[in-house]
């Protein structure tokens, strides 16, 4: 199971923090990260990319599977059952939709569409368990996603009624009856 995905820049600043496995409180989350990052940033990029040892708030057998692009460390926290190259595989998938989404994926990306990660996060990933790794399968749920999101932002011409703005948007009047 993945404890927590962290996505750290080069100082230390977080940049996308997502625990399945709960952190009671802010404090105990910002040393996750703090300790989370000590470990990765201090090994040379020559070393492999995992590492085992115990984070107190996950318990014993954690292993840190990372890459390092550029500016940022992408960290995946998991337990002793996941594969290494599994979730290598995986941050290589969840990189590449990023980059796909926003055109050459970069830490401003990161910082000013927190919401459109998150939302591709969730595509891959739900709960701590991997849901998807097909990126086509991922970009098309994103598209689908940002189709939506267009669609519901179409004007109403003056005088449309609710059920013909339904109709339009593809629903069925049926199932938007609500007994109160």
């Amino acid at each position: 199971m993945i404890k927590g995905i962290i996505i750290v820049n080069n100082h230390g600043k977080p940049r996308l923090t997502k625990f399945y496995q709960s952190v009671t409180s802010e404090e105990k989350q910002q040393a996750v990260v703090r300790r989370v990052f000590q470990q990765v940033a201090q090994r040379p990029d020559s070393f492999c990319n995992y590492l085992e040892g115990s984070i107190p708030e996950w318990g014993e057998n954690i292993k840190l599977i990372y890459r390092h692009y550029a500016t940022l460390y992408f960290v995946f926290a998991v337990d002793s059952q996941e594969s290494d190259l599994g979730i290598l595989d995986l941050i290589q998938v969840f990189v590449e939709a990023l980059d796909k989404c926003f055109e050459n994926v970069c830490e401003l990306d990161l910082i000013f569409h927190a919401d459109r990660v998150h939302y591709v996060l969730d595509e891959v990933v739900m709960g701590g368990m991997v849901l998807e790794t097909n990126i086509n399968s991922i970009l098309q749920a994103i598209k689908d996603q940002g189709k939506m999101h267009r669609d519901s932002l179409t004007k109403v011409k003056p005088g449309e009624s609710a059920s013909s703005i339904r109709e339009r948007l593809g629903g069925d009047v049926s199932k938007w009856t609500y007994n109160w």
